[in-house]
């Protein structure tokens, strides 16, 4: 077994440079979990009429039932395009979570059922597909607003609780309330035959908390209630049709938020690494806080070199330690120490005719292995004493 030197590495030297890590590590994995243990119950069962919290919409599912009007919540696509026709109200809690072909699958099933489809807070992303020729405007923040239309529910509910997503159509037939900046929030759109789609910019008014506040209440019961049959959809994640047939990558799933996080991380990382660069500047030489023996740093260069197996580094450093300390012996200028033409003759007519060749010792080529390496070594020494001595 070999025996430990200066320059191995001990379990405390490994604790002293793994610890800062290893600290930040631990207080990123407890923030990440006290936060995900504040907010995990802050969305709860965010429109899911089963739900009691804030988010929740269990009272109005509760006051459609009072009126005769069964909810049934659905969660894949094939149970809610199954459910469509002209005696059921289609509610879309999330749109924007449809994929593509789902989007036109649900299209192409409630087009022309007679029925009505609400869409909540619909974007570009699904209007493409849902309805055709309506495009967004910026949001705006959720607070009181009048109807300012002349459709009937609108009218009966009075002021209410909207905003969010605002909608332009080039529709003539489509009829917009709740105006913000010139642009309506809830659009009604009417569809084939007795059906409409009903675009909604946010859906407070189906929040427990909201329901009692304003024409809110009022506003979801005739939107809602317009069919006895209520059909919540929730998209899900998990829905098989939610796949496209294995045709996604794993950079579509992935939002583009994330995309941008990403990408800004990545420039703060390469900003960080120029900052970082700059800062440390050239190297300079620093006294060491303690004495280090010679042979322990002659001992932790060798096995250093060996390691790397830089055979060449090595030999140069040798002959490069000896054409320095020659030079002054021999009367060469410092300037001229590494130079063939000024050393090699001097030491030449320094030694006996039939000694040793100095150019190949102090100029020449690699040593093939270890072996020569050492031979290159005590040949220098050699060189050396002999010019002393003669």
């Amino acid at each position: 077994m070999t025996a430990p030197t200066s320059t191995s590495v001990t379990a405390r030297d490994l604790w002293t440079r793994a610890r800062g890590l290893l600290l930040a590590l631990a207080v990123l994995i407890t923030a990440g979990v006290a936060l995900a243990a504040l907010h995990s119950d802050s969305r709860h069962g965010s429109l899911d009429p089963r739900s009691a919290d804030q988010y929740g919409s269990r009272a109005v599912a509760q006051l459609l039932k009072d009126q005769g009007v069964s909810t049934r919540v659905v969660t894949t696509l094939d149970e809610a395009t199954a459910s469509a026709g002209p005696d059921s109200t289609l509610l879309v809690t999330v749109p924007d979570l449809l994929t593509d072909a789902q989007q036109h699958q649900l299209r192409t099933a409630t087009a022309d059922s007679g029925g009505r489809t609400i869409l909540l807070a619909p974007t570009e992303a699904s209007l493409t597909a849902l309805a055709p020729g309506v495009h967004t405007e910026s949001p705006v923040p959720v607070k009181p607003r009048d109807p300012a239309c002349t459709q009937p529910a609108a009218l009966r509910a009075g002021r209410a609780d909207t905003g969010g997503v605002r909608y332009v159509s080039p529709d003539e037939n489509a009829e917009g309330c709740y105006a913000a900046g010139g642009l309506p929030t809830l659009l009604d759109t009417a569809g084939h035959g007795q059906g409409d789609t009903v675009l909604l910019g946010a859906p407070d008014i189906l929040f427990n908390h909201r329901l009692d506040k304003e024409g809110n209440a009022s506003l979801a019961l005739q939107l809602l209630g317009s069919r006895p049959h209520l059909v919540w959809y929730l998209p899900s994640l998990g829905d098989a049709s939610a796949t496209d047939g294995g045709k996604r990558s794993f950079f579509d799933l992935i939002p583009a938020g994330w995309r941008w996080a990403t990408l800004q991380l990545a420039l703060a990382a390469v900003l960080a690494a120029l900052w970082r660069a700059r800062r440390l500047g050239p190297l300079v030489t620093e006294r060491l806080p303690v004495a280090i023996r010679a042979s322990e740093a002659t001992e932790g260069r060798a096995r250093l070199y060996r390691k790397a197996n830089a055979r060449d580094r090595a030999a140069d450093t040798l002959r490069s330690a000896t054409r320095t300390r020659l030079a002054p012996l021999l009367g060469v200028a410092a300037s001229a120490a590494h130079s063939p033409e000024a050393l090699v003759p001097a030491v030449a007519a320094r030694l006996p005719a039939a000694g040793r060749d100095p150019l190949s010792l102090l100029f020449g080529p690699t040593p093939a292995d270890d072996a020569a390496l050492v031979r290159l070594a005590d040949d220098l020494d050699a060189l050396e004493r002999e010019v002393r001595t003669s």
